[in-house]
């Protein structure tokens, strides 16, 4: 979907060299695990997976991401056909989500973490 998140492969531990030369200083930085899911899905928008799959490819707990695919899916960002996972086909829904998680980690390098409720925005609304 979203061809500027291919370069991240959390399961492989490998990049191209001319995508780590072109990456940001701290593009490579931990993620969390809703993030890493997210980017795992979008980088394989042509695949649907079991919940237990992804969490093998991506050494997490089965059930915790049962529980972060559900919350997803209730924000819209992955659909679900049991027993399968598969990231959003809404595009814009996508791209707004990268977006907002992008100013939220701004804000909270440039004031330290603050408390939802003072920085939710309209957008915000939209995507949950």
């Amino acid at each position: 979907m979203f061809q500027q998140f291919q370069h991240i492969r959390m399961s492989s531990g490998t990049i191209d060299i001319d995508e780590f030369e072109d990456a940001e200083a701290d593009e490579f930085e931990e993620r969390n695990d809703t993030e890493r899911i997210v980017l795992f899905l979008d980088e394989h928008d042509d695949l649907a997976w079991k919940a237990a799959t992804i969490a093998e490819r991506l050494g997490l707990d089965t059930d915790a991401v049962s529980a972060i695919l559900s919350r997803l899916k209730e924000r819209g960002l992955v659909r679900h056909k049991r027993p399968y996972w598969a990231i959003t086909d809404d595009a814009k829904r996508l791209q707004s989500a990268y977006r907002l998680h992008r100013q939220h980690e701004a804000a909270d390098d440039q004031s330290g973490e603050e408390r939802l409720e003072a920085l939710r925005t309209d957008e915000m609304d939209d995507i949950q």
